[in-house]
This record gives structure tokens, C-alpha cells and sequence, in this order.
């Protein structure tokens, strides 16, 4: 039995920025694959919140919370490891209501992203190279700085996204009724990058509940360490830990990808080229696992994919050839892609099954 719900969209006058935030354009993508005709494949487009992605619903609902529970006070400072959008997006909150952000980051922070938050007003401390782990990631280095810059700031607060119990909890009450409002009916799979896995989290945590043949499909990095697949060196932001973040849960998981900087950015040049869709680096990777389950989702199925953030802030990047040639990264066009992502295959659920959180 469908479960239809009334279409009740939010009034367009917001008292600030945070009340801005959500009820974002859901598009069809019809020429990117041939699948296309025989699955509906929607992107939500959260790269068009206010300020450009996803983590803004975190930032947001991690914000007031700390704030009825008297964790964050007028004149406080919030403190945060990111090396994108949440910092962005912290930054961004801090700025309305009036707090001082600090965000360690990092020399793979990409300069985009340092400039967005220097407008925005929030201060960065790097953290060096050296204290890279045997992969080059730096997010437990960044992590540590956090929590110590956080400990000695009078009135700090450390949201610590990674860790968090509380950032599933802005996608369960949010973003998962965004979709089941949008749709009317529960849409038959819904694909989402891990990353800090509040997104898959809260989602799951919604759908599963409510509508148990839906199915959940997650997406992350080749090189990541959450899926328990190969850990290695990737280029990709916005998607992979060098550590199983302790709001993942595979049992809540119908599939998962693990898909390469090389697909992922590839996806991203077809989007902006055959859709009009300028997106961020991880939407590549989403959309290419969405993709893939298709060619394995027999009977005609409606599938939302998450786009989480904007591509203009990875034109230096993933959009700037001389970038990608530095990185000996090739940009694959069809019928190269098509095969590419043909043959991706799901993670093997056995490998999944052993992860545990750090």
C-alpha cells in the first residue's frame, strides 16, 4: 500500500538564513545513461541551498541543539574540523547568529573552500602535512586539533561531525520527509554518499521504518576506509575517512559502491555536459553507483539520488584539465564511461558486515 502524504511546502519568507535551508529542486536526469528511459533517476539538488550543499542542514540543526542544551552561548565559539562544506556551513551559521568559527583544515584543503570561509569570517588553523597518516589523510590529525583548540577556548563547543550521535538527526527529520513529501509515495531506492554517514543514517533510519521495501544504496570513495575495502591515496572531498565513523551501520545498507576518482569525475564532465548539472566531485560518484544498481534493478524503478554540493567550487580541481593531468586522472566519455560504470560491481556484503565503528 502506497502512503500518500499532503504537498505542504514551507512559506519563501525566512526570518535568517537558517530558516532558508532545504525544500530544494528535484530534477530528472533523462540523457546521461540509457538506462534513463527505463528508470527514473532524481537528483536532489542540495547543492542549492543557500550556501551550496548539504551540510548546511547539519550545521544548522547541530547549532540550535547545542544551544537548548546550553553547549553553545551567546558570544561562544564553535570549533570544527572540515576540510569543505560543513566548515562552510558552520561558518556560514556562526556568521547569522553571531558566533566566532574556527575551522582546522589542512594543505589539501582546496582554495576554494579556504576563500568561502574567509568571507564568511571564520578563522582556519592548519594543520601540517607532516601528520599525514601512511594514507595522506589528515582527518584524524585535524580531529585532534579540534578537540584541543576546543578544550582551551572559553566558551568553545566542538561539534565534531564525525562522531556526533546527533548528526543523523537533521536528515531523518529533514531530508527524508523532503523526499517522501516531494513524492507522494516512498521512491524505490535512494543513493547516498557515506561520508560522515549522518546523511545514511538519518535517511535509512526514516525510510526503513516507514517504508521497509524502499532500498538504501551507499557510496563512497575508492581508497576509503568504511567500507572495508583497499585503503589507498584518492583526490576526492566530500566523500571517505581513514575510519568507520560511528554512525554507520551496514545492516541498514540494500548495496553499496565503492567508485573511483577517475568514474566519479567523469560523471561529473557528463552531468554538466549532457544535463546542464554543474555539480560537486562526490555527486559523481552517486550517480554513477546509481547508475550501476540500475543495470541491476530489472523491473522499472523510481531513484533519488543525493547531490550534495555545488560544482563551481571545484572548477581548480575536477574541471580544470591542467589540474587533472597533474593528478594523472582521465576524463572518460562514452563508450569508455558507459563500460566503466557497467562494471562496477556492489561491495561484497560479507566485507561489509565486519565493519565496525572507530
Amino acid at each position: 500500500m502506497f502512503h500518500v502524504i499532503e504537498n505542504t511546502l514551507k512559506s519563501p519568507l525566512s526570518a535568517d538564513i537558517t530558516e532558508a535551508i532545504g525544500n530544494v529542486p528535484i530534477v530528472r536526469i533523462n540523457r546521461l545513461s540509457e538506462l534513463c528511459p527505463h528508470h527514473e533517476f532524481y537528483l536532489k539538488l542540495e547543492s542549492c541551498n543557500p550556501g551550496g550543499s548539504i551540510k548546511e542542514k547539519n550545521a544548522v540543526y547541530l547549532v540550535k541543539h547545542a544551544e537548548r542544551t546550553g553547549l553553545l552561548t551567546p558570544g561562544g565559539t564553535i570549533v570544527e574540523s572540515s576540510s569543505g562544506n560543513f566548515g562552510v556551513g558552520l561558518a556560514m551559521i556562526g556568521a547569522a547568529r553571531g558566533y566566532r568559527v574556527i575551522i582546522v583544515v589542512d594543505a589539501k584543503t582546496p582554495p576554494p573552500f579556504r576563500r568561502m570561509l574567509a568571507a564568511y569570517g571564520a578563522e582556519m588553523v592548519d594543520v601540517p602535512l607532516s601528520a599525514a597518516d601512511a594514507n595522506g589523510s589528515m582527518q584524524v590529525a585535524r580531529m585532534e586539533k579540534a578537540q584541543e583548540l576546543a578544550q582551551t577556548i572559553p566558551g568553545a563547543w566542538y561539534p565534531c561531525q564525525h562522531r556526533n550521535p546527533e548528526n543523523p538527526a537533521a536528515h531523518e527529520q529533514f531530508t527524508a520527509r523532503e523526499i517522501e513529501q516531494a513524492f507522494g509515495v516512498a521512491p524505490d531506492v535512494i543513493v547516498i554518499g557515506v561520508s560522515t554517514a549522518g546523511q545514511l543514517s538519518g535517511i535509512s533510519r526514516y525510510f526503513k521504518q516507514r517504508y521497509p521495501k524502499t532500498r538504501i544504496v551507499g557510496v563512497d570513495v575508492a581508497g576509503s576506509a568504511i567500507f572495508g575495502t583497499p585503503s589507498h591515496p584518492y583526490k576526492m572531498t566530500g566523500l571517505g575517512l581513514s575510519f568507520v565513523p560511528p554512525n554507520f551501520d551496514p545492516m541498514v545498507l540494500d548495496a553499496a559502491y565503492s567508485v573511483t576518482d577517475r568514474i566519479a569525475f567523469s560523471v561529473c564532465h557528463a552531468l554538466a555536459r549532457r544535463e546542464g548539472l554543474l555539480l560537486g566531485a562526490s555527486t559523481g560518484a552517486i550517480v554513477a553507483a546509481g547508475v550501476a544498481y540500475g543495470t541491476q534493478y530489472q523491473r522499472p524503478g523510481r531513484m533519488v539520488l543525493l547531490n550534495p554540493d555545488r560544482g563551481d567550487r571545484y572548477l581548480e580541481t575536477i574541471y580544470n584539465p591542467q589540474w587533472l593531468t597533474q593528478q594523472g586522472i582521465e576524463i572518460l566519455s562514452d563508450p569508455a564511461l558507459t563500460a566503466a560504470i557497467r562494471a562496477l560491481k556492489p561491495v561484497p556484503e560479507t566485507l561489509l558486515r565486519q565493519q565496525q565503528p572507530a
